[in-house]
């Protein structure tokens, strides 16, 4: 550092006498001061500035004084100079930390490369060793690429044996244990451990120790008291053993390890309750889990069924009486009013059991591992003991009422139940919200089937079908087979056989009705109901009633009847269906035509028309005007007809199409059937057409032979018999064909049958008529009232349902008519421009009986026409 700069101490050249201290120190800095965030170019010059400048010049007195520039120069010259140190030594350690730096850029280029190489190393061990695994073989491996799995089972392997080694030590130990002291301390201690799977391992081993006791110690097997005594010697009959008679006896192995396990079994019952009651799930399934070996864990699956909450509210229900209002089972027994729907206290057990089992199955599924046998028995249990025992208890009560209500009650239990189980299946149970697992759905369908099945063992329930049907039918029949009973038969021609058989039929029938509703087995609600659908009294006995008088409309057939008939039968085929599914339903159906047929068909309809027959057969020798009002009668029984055959061909037929055989035997019966009613029909028509004529006839035969030659009375002042329009015949005639015309319009209707009946009858009335005008001299006054009466029956028979072709046959009464009110003169003309009547139904010749009556018949110019004829 430079020495003190002497600087002067007035503005006189004098030279000051300065001492050392007067003068400041060069200043000191370093490269920490340029490095420093401090640091100001302005600050630091303005320090060397400061520490040039003296003190005594800083602080003294304010004397003007010359500037002195020395000291400043000295200073930077200082600073120069250090600034110049300074730098050489940065470029000095610039140089040296360049150094360092290319040594290492050289380091760092060396250790990436041996990085690099290592690197390339490992990929290469990492695909060999892949090749390896995946058993591709390499240059530098020869041993396959399953080695790390085979390597993995031995380990497993032995792992395994090594485990076997240590349980069989452990059994041996527990054996020994069991044998020599007749205790299982080990056991007992790993029985108290808490945990799920030193309880699992102790089921296990006291289940191998029964079975080692019973290979090495079989007569522990056999043994009662607790204490074995093995012997030996002559005959062992003293127990001693050997020389020296010693007694060898030994523990009962099974009987220890028996009350072990039950023991256990017992404990972890209880711990499984107490869970239960907790809610605690994990431990009601660690303790499921050990019970599984203890019969496969049957104990645990019958206390959680047999405790259940569900099953003991409702054991003390089961007794409960079937109590729903009287007017519900009347309605039940009731065949015209509808089923009110399943039993009120069987539907609430399935609703509830609806609700429990949804609500278990979750319950189930999380204390259980093998909860689908559990839910399996629940739902057992639910079915066979609840459910099974109150559907019973419903269908016995229903068939003490009637044999209709029980099948209503059967059908809607079973459309309930049913309903029940679809819900639970939609439900998932215990994998909801997924799908219910097959083999509980197969549970499920087993028990609705079971339910069942006692009712549809055989033909068991068609035969009830049948049985209601033919009471309602007998009991609706009632009236009308008494009234038709009480007519009197006496067979004369082989169609009167025919309805004498027909009649002993309704005979038996009947009787069978009446020691039916007699009998003591019939429910006292179920007569009441048939004695209502027959219109009697419930107070007589039937056979009382039957003596009784009965009207005539009791005997008539009735639309209204029938229609019940098909709707009872109807109902029956509907509840077949939905109960039998369909396996059965052919020949159930074809047993339902030939009820239908028997009840409608012979007893109902071929009664009424024999009754109608025996009628048209009485009015055939009256000597008054018969009776045609069987007629009314024909209506509703070809009506009743129709409507049966429309059920048959809708209903019935096409349900037995699965079965060819059948369906064409039910095909057959049904056309048999109506060929033989149509066939008492057409001989009822004929028997009236031959009593229509008859009458007619007879009608005719009262023709006065005066009638068609009045006398002139003018000059008495009389009035004339021309004045009348027709003669009394002709009135009575036309009356009674009008009243046969509405008779059997309204029994025929509007119809081919109408048509082909009234043109048989118009075609014998007209053949009558011109038999009848051959009788009768007719005068000249008298032709018109011939053709006055001619006229009217025209008029008649056009205004009914003729065939067209046959109306133009009646312009021969037309030309009959005319014969006898014109003149000789054109009599002729007209016979000879006619030639004979329209369409050539008669021929000129065939006047001539006519013209033969005219009562100037003697005359020249009648001759002349007659000589032409």
């Amino acid at each position: 550092m430079p020495g003190a700069v002497d600087t002067p101490s007035s503005p006189i050249n004098v030279a000051p006498n300065y001492t050392r201290s007067l003068f400041p120190q060069a200043p000191s800095f370093d490269l920490a001061t340029f490095s420093s965030q401090d640091f100001i170019v302005k600050d630091f010059i303005d320090s060397l500035t400061e520490s040039t400048v003296p003190a005594n010049r800083r602080s003294g007195p304010s004397t003007q004084q010359p500037f002195d520039p020395r000291p400043l120069i000295r200073g930077f010259e200082h600073a120069l100079k250090r600034l110049s140190d300074l730098s050489g030594d940065l470029e000095a350690k610039e140089t040296e930390l360049s150094a360092n730096v290319r040594r290492a850029e050289a380091q760092h280029t060396s250790n990436a490369q041996s990085l690099g190489r290592k690197l390339d190393e490992t990929i290469d061990s990492f695909r060999n060793l892949d090749s390896s695994l995946n058993g591709v073989k390499s240059e530098d491996n020869d041993f396959g690429g399953n080695a790390a799995v085979k390597i993995g089972e031995k380990l497993e392997e032995l792992d395994r044996q090594r485990v076997r080694a240590q349980d069989a030590k452990f059994l041996i130990q527990c054996w020994l244990e069991v044998s020599e002291k007749g205790e299982l301390y080990l056991l007992e201690d790993m029985r108290r451990q808490a945990s799920g799977d030193s309880k699992v391992r102790c089921a296990q081993i006291a289940r191998q120790l029964l079975k080692i006791s019973q290979r090495l110690d079989p007569g522990s097997w056999s043994q009662r008291d607790g204490r074995l005594k093995v012997v030996s010697g002559v005959n062992g009959a003293n127990g001693v053993n050997g020389s020296n008679g010693t007694h060898l006896s030994r523990h009962n192995t099974r009987e220890i390890v028996e009350k072990f396990s039950e023991t256990l079994e017992k404990d972890l019952l209880t711990q499984f309750d107490e869970f239960y009651r907790r809610a605690n799930f994990d431990g009601m399934r660690d303790c499921a889990t050990v019970l599984q070996d203890f019969g496969g864990g049957a104990s645990v699956i019958g206390m959680f069924v047999n405790q259940h909450q569900f099953f003991i509210d409702r054991s003390q229900l089961i007794t409960e009486e079937i109590g729903s209002d009287i007017d519900t089972w009347e309605r039940l027994a009731d065949p015209d009013a509808d089923t009110p729907g399943v039993e009120p206290t069987l539907q609430s057990l399935v609703d509830e059991v609806k609700v429990v089992v949804q609500e278990e199955s979750a319950i189930i599924k999380r204390a259980f591992p093998y909860y689908e046998i559990v839910l399996g028995r629940f739902l057992q249990r639910v079915f066979q003991q609840s459910i099974q025992q109150r559907l019973e208890m419903v269908l016995n009560k229903a068939n003490t009422i009637s044999t209709l209500a029980f099948l209503r009650s059967l059908q809607a239990s079973r459309s309930y139940i049913s309903a029940l189980v679809d819900d639970l299946k939609a439900h998932g149970l215990t994998e909801h919200p997924d799908v219910l697992s097959s083999q509980t759905a197969l549970i499920l369908d087993q028990q609705f089937d079971d339910l069942f099945v006692p009712y549809f063992v055989g033909s068991s329930y068609i035969e009830k079908e049948k049985r209601n049907l033919e009471e309602l039918y007998s009991s609706l029949l009632f009236k009308f087979t008494v009234f038709h009973s009480r007519r009197r038969k006496v067979p004369t021609t082989f169609l009167a056989s025919l309805a004498k058989s027909g009649s002993e039929m309704l005979a038996s029938a009947k009787d069978a009705y009446v020691e039916r509703l007699d009998s003591s087995d019939l429910a006292p609600q179920q007569k009441a109901m048939l004695l209502r659908v027959a219109g009697l009294k419930d107070t007589d006995s039937a056979k009382r009633q039957m003596d009784m008088e009965f009207s005539e409309q009791d005997g008539l057939l009735s639309t209204i009847n029938a229609k019940r008939m098909l709707k009872w039968l109807a109902e029956a085929v509907g509840r077949g269906l939905e109960l039998s599914g369909g396996n059965e339903t052919p020949k159930d159906v074809s047993a339902l035509l030939d009820l239908l047929l028997t009840h409608m068909g012979e007893l109902y309809i071929d009664t009424a028309l024999d009754a109608a027959n025996d009628a048209a057969t009485a009015q055939e020798n009256t000597k008054n005007e018969p009776d045609l009002s069987y007629l009314e009668n024909l209506q509703s029984a070809i009506t009743i007809m129709h409507l049966m055959l429309t059920c048959i061909n809708t209903v019935l037929i096409p349900l037995a199409a699965a079965n060819v055989t059948i369906r064409r035997d039910m095909e057959k019966t049904t056309t048999m059937a109506l060929n033989h009613m149509e066939d008492r029909v057409n001989v009822l028509m004929h028997r009236t057409l031959d009593v229509t004529l008859t009458w007619i006839g007879k009608l005719l035969a009262t023709q006065k032979r005066t009638d068609f030659r009045p006398k002139d009375d003018m000059h008495g002042g009389g009035s004339s018999r021309l004045e009348l329009l027709q003669t009394l015949t002709c009135l009575s005639i036309f009356n009674f064909l009008t009243r046969v015309h509405n008779l059997a319009l309204g029994a025929l209707s509007t119809s081919t049958n109408l048509t082909t009946f009234l043109t048989e009858l118009a075609s014998g009335i007209r053949t009558l008529l011109l038999d009848h005008f051959k009788k009768f001299q007719v005068s000249a006054a008298g032709g018109i009232l011939v053709t006055k009466d001619i006229s009217k029956y025209i008029e008649l028979l056009r205004s009914w349902e003729l065939d067209p072709a046959f109306q133009p046959s009646l312009e021969v009464l037309t030309e009959i008519g005319n014969i006898f009110v014109i003149g000789p003169e054109a009599l002729r003309e007209r016979l000879r421009g006619k030639g004979g009547a329209p369409g050539g139904l008669w021929e000129k010749g065939d006047l001539r009986p006519y013209v033969l009556r005219r009562e100037d018949v003697g005359s020249v110019g009648v001759q002349a026409v007659l000589s032409a004829l």
